[in-house]
């Protein structure tokens, strides 16, 4: 294709934003995956288990995974869900609350020289754009047969 197409831009721009984000995380032992895990865990109350997939738009294989790794690495530990008794709750060690910290602050860091690069108006059609693609594609409105 001679033009890039929107795809191409929000391919290429999320993996030079992932790139960059284990970069960081890798100075602090962690990856971009765990710094998104720790920052969508309620950090005073813990969170359910079966709420973190749908909100970090995740496969349950993958958090898994991804949750496994941050037990062993003493970031979480889990405790039986009162609610529901066959899940559990995710809940940040010390350590996990620490990181977290650190994902918040590069996250921010990131955010902050977005913002003084972009124009509000231009950052807000960004997000409108974005939007539009997400309703489009949740709303299975891109491929719908045309009978």
């Amino acid at each position: 294709m001679k033009d890039k197409t929107i795809d191409y831009v929000l391919r290429s721009t999320w993996q030079a934003v992932t790139r960059m984000y284990n970069e960081e995380a890798q100075k602090f032992d962690s990856t971009m995956a765990t710094g998104f895990t720790l920052l969508s865990v309620d950090p005073e109350h813990g969170s359910p288990s079966t709420t973190l997939g749908p909100r970090m738009g995740m496969e349950a294989t993958s958090l898994s995974r991804i949750l496994k790794n941050m037990e062993t690495k003493g970031l979480i530990y889990r405790t039986p869900n009162p609610e529901d008794g066959r899940g559990v709750i995710i809940r940040l060690t010390p350590l996990g609350k620490e990181k977290r910290d650190i994902s918040r602050e590069v996250v921010l860091r990131f955010n902050d020289m977005v913002r003084s690069q972009v124009s509000e108006r231009d950052l807000q059609g960004f997000y409108n754009v974005s939007q539009t693609i997400h309703e489009l594609i949740t709303e299975k409105k891109i491929y719908q047969n045309k009978d």
